[in-house]
C-alpha cells in the first residue's frame, strides 16, 4: 500500500520561502509521476510541479510559479521536495503530493491513484 504523507506547511510573510517534504513508502517499480497539488479556498486542485521517473527525470511546472519553486528528491526517491521561493499571498491554500502511473495529463488530479494528506500554507501580504 502506497502512503504519501506531507509536512513542512507553515503561516509566513509575502517574500518568504518554504520547503515541503512528502515522505512516500510502499512504492512499487516503474515509471511514475510525482507532483505537488493545491487547493486554495473554494477552488479546484491545482497542479503545481511535477516530476517524472522514466529512464530520466523530467520536471514540469505551473506557469505561476515557475522561476520560484523547485520539485526534487532524495537519492533513495523515498521523500519528495517542493522548494517555495518568493511566496506571494496567491500561493496560500493546502498543499498536497500525489502519485500517478499512468498520468494521462500531469495537472489532471483524476490522474494520480494515491494522495497524501495535505499541508496547509498560507502566505500574509
Amino acid at each position: 500500500q502506497v502512503q504519501l504523507v506531507e509536512s513542512g506547511g507553515e503561516s509566513v510573510s509575502t517574500g518568504s520561502s518554504l520547503r515541503l517534504s512528502c515522505r512516500v513508502s510502499g512504492v512499487t517499480n516503474g515509471p511514475y509521476w510525482m507532483t505537488w497539488f493545491r487547493q486554495a479556498p473554494g477552488q479546484g486542485r491545482e497542479g503545481v510541479a511535477g516530476l517524472v521517473f522514466i529512464d530520466r527525470v523530467a520536471t514540469t511546472y505551473a506557469p505561476s510559479v515557475r522561476d520560484r519553486f523547485t520539485i526534487s528528491h532524495d537519492n533513495a526517491k523515498t521523500t519528495f521536495y517542493l522548494q517555495m521561493n518568493s511566496l506571494k499571498p496567491e500561493d496560500t491554500g493546502v498543499y498536497y503530493c500525489a502519485r500517478g502511473s499512468a498520468v494521462y495529463q500531469w495537472n489532471a488530479w483524476d490522474a494520480y491513484d494515491y494522495w497524501g494528506q495535505g499541508t496547509q500554507v498560507t502566505v500574509s501580504s
